[in-house]
């Protein structure tokens, strides 16, 4: 691809016009990052979600936009950390903890913006919560979350009520 003029977006989508991915995994990331360098991941990252193909983690990152892709992000994130630290791929699973550290970042940021709405900035709020527990311990995210959005729903924890 010319790297001369043409933006970002045409070369994207110059690339999957010329190499029609089914899905965005590692060999896809790693074949956009040279092909369309200089350029931030996350921007990337936002480009490729703008497309609709299933994408892979940990390139996807954590979404954030509520709860439940909240949620769902972590879990997939949580799944491909234990699978790089049982392989024994420390710079998988420290890429994990990178996206998950900058998503993290970033709700902070969005939490302390002056014209973010007071319940947007709860929820913001709370979000840096669930990633700093992921962060803690990726593998009790599940279970933390569970017994959170109980708490947060005021459902007695199962068994309370036999």
């Amino acid at each position: 691809m010319d790297s001369g003029t043409e933006s970002k977006k045409q070369r994207l989508r110059e690339y999957l016009a010329t190499r029609r991915p089914a899905r965005i995994g590692d060999a896809e990331w790693q074949d956009l990052m040279r092909e369309l360098a200089p350029i931030s991941q996350p921007y990337l990252r936002e480009l490729v979600r703008r497309t609709g193909l299933p994408f892979d983690q940990p390139w996807a990152g954590v979404r954030q936009k509520n709860y439940v892709e909240l949620e769902a992000s972590l879990e997939e994130l949580r799944a491909v950390y234990a699978e790089a630290v049982r392989v024994g791929d420390r710079v998988r699973a420290r890429y994990c903890r990178l996206v998950v550290i900058s998503a993290k970042d970033h709700a902070r940021l969005a939490a302390r913006n002056r014209r973010t709405t007071p319940a947007r900035r709860a929820q913001k709020e709370e979000m840096v919560e669930w990633m700093l527990v992921w962060l803690g311990d990726p593998a009790m995210f599940p279970e933390w979350v569970r017994i959170r959005k109980e708490k947060i729903a005021g459902a007695p924890p199962p068994g309370a009520l036999e």
